[in-house]
């Protein structure tokens, strides 16, 4: 007699990611997501250049942040529901487009136009990171989303040295043109290389973004994670984006002394495959605590005066360690709410995130002018606390 089983039709192969595939979506989430920050260490070139005022340099950074949550909530949902490549390639030959517009500008309300339209441009890389935690097995998915992550997250850091040395050779406008170039190269990558997957959800725009709130609503979960990381990534932009103008005002640093002292911070990107394997190892809730500790102890650091520019890239290696740390952890929580929602889970996780960021950078310029360095990272030691504050009231079965 035949067994039930025998009947039904062969169940789908798991899908799977190479080695090598990783690595290179690993490369190309670095590369599209540091358009977000190469402005970040040469504002005091760019702002004089173009015709705008030293208190609303930090403009450049923030509104390419908000172009960048704009893009997150409105644009990565597409990927529930249209062909994942496509949409890839797409918005990767958009963002080469602003890049190259923002590389010709030559006044003000160009320039801020062409850097909200970058931020908005560059969410493919939040449309790469959930699709390879599709691809990924269940039982890899921390490891392979915390590689990718290290990625991402090292083109984050590596955008600043990147950004002041080839300011220092070719000047600010050969920065944003050799990144057009480069996005170039990455779309016909992306369409050589990249797999298809056309998602199985149904549904109209309208209904796609309505369920974007939804998820936010359903889950506890996405929302705390949500608010921890944008509290740690205001005070991480608030840092990076004034941490330049101290080392070149105060401490007698060029250009290219920013740029190895952005390279040190750099090594707080180990911190993503570590914690992809702390998640699949079930040691999230201790690694979000040390993460959420480390970030005001970085900043408190700091500030600390009278220690020359040391502590500041103590401060740099430290921060940039906790953030990362616990991006990935809370990324590896949320994708596992809704297999079939990951790009809209990471939509809300992203936003949150960017929204933050872009406060904090919004801000920096404003404070830091008023009240000097260290009162500047004292304050922006207070924003990480708070979360810290608010994941141990929530406690471990919250984590």
């Amino acid at each position: 007699m035949n067994s039930a089983s025998t009947s039904l039709p062969a169940a789908p192969a798991q899908p799977t990611l190479s080695s090598a595939m990783v690595a290179l979506l690993a490369f190309c989430c670095g590369a599209v997501v540091a358009n977000l920050y190469y402005a970040q260490p040469i504002v005091e070139l760019i702002a004089p250049a173009i015709g705008l005022s030293t208190e609303h340099a930090s403009l450049i950074v923030s509104l390419t942040q908000f172009g960048y949550a704009i893009g997150l909530l409105f644009l990565v949902p597409l990927a529930d529901l249209l062909e994942n490549r496509k949409l890839v390639i797409g918005f990767t030959l958009a963002v080469a487009l602003c890049l190259a517009g923002a590389g010709l500008a030559s006044s003000p309300s160009v320039l801020l136009a062409c850097a909200l339209l970058i931020g908005l441009t560059s969410v493919a890389v939040q449309i790469l990171v959930p699709l390879a935690a599709h691809l990924a097995p269940e039982e890899a998915r921390g490891r392979v989303v915390g590689n990718i992550m290290g990625g991402l997250l090292l083109g984050i850091l590596l955008s600043r040295p990147v950004s002041s040395l080839v300011a220092e050779v070719f000047g600010w406008r050969g920065v944003f043109l050799a990144a057009a170039v480069l996005m170039l190269v990455i779309a016909l990558v992306m369409a050589v290389a990249l797999p298809r997957r056309v998602p199985t959800h149904s549904a109209t725009y309208p209904q796609l973004i309505g369920s974007v709130f939804s998820l936010a609503r359903r889950y506890a979960v996405l929302r705390e994670r949500a608010l921890y990381q944008g509290l740690l990534f205001a005070a991480f932009s608030a840092f990076w984006t004034i941490a330049p103008i101290e080392l070149i005002r105060h401490h007698g640093f060029s250009q290219t002394q920013v740029a190895l002292f952005a390279l040190v911070g750099a090594v707080g990107a180990v911190a993503a495959p570590i914690a992809g394997r702390l998640a699949d190892a079930g040691h999230t809730f201790k690694g979000t605590l040390v993460a959420l500790l480390l970030a005001p102890l970085a900043l408190l650091l700091g500030a600390l005066p009278g220690a020359g520019f040391f502590w500041l890239v103590v401060c740099a290696v430290l921060l940039d360690f906790a953030v990362q740390l616990n991006m990935v952890l809370g990324q590896r929580e949320v994708y596992a709410l809704d297999p079939h929602s990951r790009a809209r889970l990471n939509a809300v996780y992203m936003t949150s995130i960017f929204v933050g960021g872009a406060l904090g950078s919004l801000v920096a310029s404003l404070l830091y002018e008023a009240i000097s360095w260290t009162p500047f990272a004292i304050g922006a030691a207070v924003i990480p606390a708070i979360a810290t504050l608010l994941f141990l009231l929530r406690g471990e079965g919250h984590a």
